[in-house]
């Protein structure tokens, strides 16, 4: 007869449940330690990110009153779109006024270059008259001894010869003072056309900037300017956010640097998205302080009682342009960031200054072109046939 078999006793049972935990305790742990050798000892990651972004003020550069808004908040703007126009009463008459003293002065410069042409005449005529008089003493001197002319005609013949040099000299000195005033330039050039000219470009500058354009491709945010109301030169109106250029500035402990190096790749996931899109970035520079020491109020640590705090370090970060058109971003928002650090080789700041401008635009470059063109039609309207 076959024996039946016993249950396993309690202390069986627990001695299995304890090895079987144990053993899946042995391959976490196991594999935790693989993980963080092979993967995670060469990231450094932080939550501690946010969103960056240029926040372009519009301001105006001449008082005026407002008397449109082209623009509202969220609203998208190209680049040198009108974002607000000002009253432009006051600046045109201005530039009415500039235009005919400009217009004044060209004519006035002709009358300098018709008086050398009169003077340069006018000396001709006297060098003639002067060899007509030298002449005429020429023939009365040998007629003298034979009675002929009379001693006094001779020297009336003289004073003439006297006069007409005088008066040839005093023409070419009033040619020598003419010609100071124009010598070596032309109307266009002249010091009081020169002088009116810039007026006229100033105020023309008055008038096109009662116009204020956007001066980038953006998003209008925090408009505060209102129809109506009198503003002054660099008084915030409204702000311009070009989305396209954001990055993320990530604060990094100081513990965290030892390996960072700019150019290393880094990944990111934006909270507005989640995990489902991944950013690629690159290091594109590590701050030259920490945040306290550009704060406001930065900590004095070598007065009273002294507590280590672990300092963190903002490390700017470029984001694919692509992946931004496609998942646009917001300034100020969450990110978290993963750099890989496993490629030590780049330098921890940057080796070469920078060569030309980082950010620049040409929405002005316009005024200045048109107010050169204004000049340029007003001279040629009063050079007359010259």
């Amino acid at each position: 007869m076959s024996e039946i078999p016993q249950a396993p006793t309690a202390g069986a049972r627990r001695r299995r449940a304890l090895s079987v935990v144990l053993v899946v305790f042995l391959l976490v742990g196991l594999g935790w330690i693989a993980w963080w050798y092979f993967e995670s000892r060469g990231h450094e990651t932080t939550d501690n990110a946010y969103v960056g972004g240029n926040l372009v003020q519009v301001t105006p550069r001449v008082p005026g009153t407002v008397v449109a808004i082209g623009a509202d908040d969220t609203d998208l703007v190209e680049a040198g779109q009108t974002l607000v126009r000002l009253d432009p009463s006051d600046a045109g008459v201005a530039l009415a006024q500039a235009e005919a003293q400009l217009a004044q002065a060209v004519r006035e410069a002709r009358v300098l270059y018709a008086k050398d042409t009169t003077l340069a005449a006018t000396v001709a005529q006297r060098k003639v008259d002067l060899a007509r008089a030298q002449d005429d003493l020429a023939r009365r001197a040998p007629l003298v001894a034979s009675g002929a002319v009379s001693r006094e005609d001779l020297q009336h013949a003289r004073d003439a010869v006297a006069a007409a040099r005088a008066a040839l000299k005093t023409a070419d000195e009033q040619l020598a003072a003419s010609r100071a005033l124009t010598e070596g330039t032309s109307v266009g050039k002249q010091p009081s056309v020169l002088r009116a000219a810039a007026r006229v470009r100033e105020a023309f500058l008055a008038v096109q900037r009662d116009t204020i354009p956007a001066p980038v491709r953006g998003y209008v945010a925090k408009r505060s300017v209102q129809v109506g109301q009198r503003v002054a030169p660099g008084q915030p109106l409204m702000a311009v956010v070009p989305l396209d250029q954001v990055w993320v500035e990530a604060n990094f402990k100081e513990v965290q640097l030892r390996e960072m190096r700019i150019g290393q790749p880094v990944r990111l996931t934006a909270d507005l998205y989640g995990s489902q899109v991944e950013y690629r970035g690159r290091v594109a520079g590590l701050a030259a302080g920490t945040g306290g020491a550009f704060a406001l109020l930065p900590p004095q640590n070598a007065t009273g009682n002294w507590i280590k705090v672990v300092q963190r370090l903002p490390v700017r970060i470029e984001l694919d342009r692509k992946q931004l058109v496609e998942h646009p971003l917001r300034v100020g928002l969450s990110m978290e960031v993963d750099v890989d650090v496993r490629d030590a080789s780049g330098p921890q700041l940057a080796t070469t200054p920078v060569s030309g401008p980082v950010y620049a635009t040409k929405a002005f470059d316009e005024q200045a072109v048109a107010a050169d063109a204004r000049v340029r039609q007003i001279i040629a309207a009063n050079l007359g046939a010259h």
